[in-house]
This record gives C-alpha cells, sequence and structure tokens, in this order.
C-alpha cells in the first residue's frame, strides 16, 4: 500500500533543468564545446560535476580537479542568478492541488532532487509547506541511478521503499526508484522511461485516484 509520493523537482514539479541548460550551455560556450538541447538530456538527473564531465567529454577535453570545481561554480554562480528570478507561476499546471490532494488523503510527501539548489527553488516558487521531508544533493554521496536519495527520503518519512511511490521525468531517476524497491511514476516519454509502472505526459495528470491501483 502507498503512504507517500516522492517528487524529483526538476521536470516534475517546475522546470528549474531549463535554467540548468542555460548555465551549462553559457559554460559550454565560453569552453568552445558544442552543447544543445539533445546533449543536455544526458546531463538529466546526474551530479554537477558528472554534468561537466559530460561537457569536456564532449569537447575531448581533460582538466585537473581543481579547474573542474571552479567551471562547477561558475555554472552554479549562474544558475543561481536565473533561479532567483523564478516565481510561484512557473510550477507545472495542476501540481501544487496534486500535492496537496495528496497530502489530504494522509499520504505524506517528500522531494527528492539531486540539485544542490532544490531547497531555494521550492521556496521561491512557494511550495516548501507542501513536503514532510526534503533530500537535495547536499546530502546525499550517490547520485542517480544509485537509490541513495530515495532511499534517504523514504527513511526520513519513517517508511519502507515499497510503500513509496516516485515521480520522475528522467532515465536515471526512474532506475534509482526501481533499484530502490519502489513503484515509480514516469513523466514524459513512454520509449525513454519504459522501466516505471506507469507513464503519463505531465505531472498535473496524475489523478489521486490511481494510487489505489498501484
Amino acid at each position: 500500500m502507498i503512504k507517500a509520493c516522492i517528487f524529483d523537482l526538476d521536470g516534475v514539479i517546475v522546470d528549474s533543468a531549463h535554467y540548468h541548460f542555460l548555465a551549462w550551455q553559457r559554460l559550454a560556450k565560453e569552453l568552445n564545446v558544442p552543447f544543445n538541447i539533445n546533449d543536455n538530456e544526458r546531463l538529466k538527473g546526474v551530479s554537477r560535476m558528472e554534468s561537466l564531465d559530460i561537457i569536456l567529454e564532449l569537447g575531448k577535453l581533460k582538466m585537473d580537479d581543481a579547474t573542474k570545481e571552479k567551471l562547477a561554480s561558475k555554472k552554479n554562480a549562474w544558475f543561481v542568478e536565473y533561479i532567483n528570478t523564478m516565481k510561484p507561476e512557473e510550477i507545472y499546471p495542476g501540481v501544487k492541488e496534486l500535492l496537496q490532494k495528496i497530502r489530504a488523503k494522509g499520504l505524506k510527501t517528500a522531494l527528492a532532487s539531486s540539485s544542490k539548489n532544490a531547497k531555494t527553488v521550492i521556496q521561491l516558487i512557494k511550495i516548501e509547506n507542501e513536503f514532510d521531508a526534503i533530500v537535495d544533493g547536499t546530502m546525499i554521496v550517490n547520485t542517480k541511478p544509485d537509490p541513495e536519495i530515495f532511499l534517504m527520503a523514504a527513511s526520513l518519512l519513517k517508511l519502507k521503499p515499497e510503500e513509496c511511490l516516485v515521480f520522475e521525468d528522467a532515465e536515471a531517476g526512474v532506475e534509482a526508484a526501481v533499484r530502490g524497491g519502489m513503484k515509480c511514476i514516469g513523466i514524459g516519454s513512454e520509449k525513454q522511461l519504459g522501466k516505471a509502472n506507469l507513464v503519463i505526459p505531465r505531472t498535473g495528470d496524475f489523478k489521486v485516484e490511481q494510487l489505489d491501483s498501484l
């Protein structure tokens, strides 16, 4: 029986992924590395340093750890600059209402995002009070597809993995949920997210009544 819903942030609740793309694209341009929206798909759900490694790989560049840290910090500063303009209207349609209906049904909710800026984002879009637990990139060692982030969320909620339902838009995130022994709703393409228990186009399309059949 599902007792909690765990939500990823980027691409599930809000499109902060777009701001990540703009910041990575800006860095790639500075490094003279071709980088487009299709390349950006590889960065979904992975850590900042892993994302940087992918961009360096695209440009066939090698750098020492100290230089990579500086580049990652520069990218993050640009990202924070972009997200500080975010407003509550940027929440995907129906998501806040879905969170409220889930909680009204007596289930717990958690946010589980690899982003180290997740808390800032949910404060800016004014939904921080809709979650019983929050796990972000500052709290974990292993990134998706490792299930650590979801298992930590379940632990904070004091629930077993099989009692949790994950909402994810990235292949790595769906894989993490499956590895963690949780059911998963994929947001996006069934071709890409086929391991999920159910795939829907948008988070707001999910109906709380569907919880009983999962």
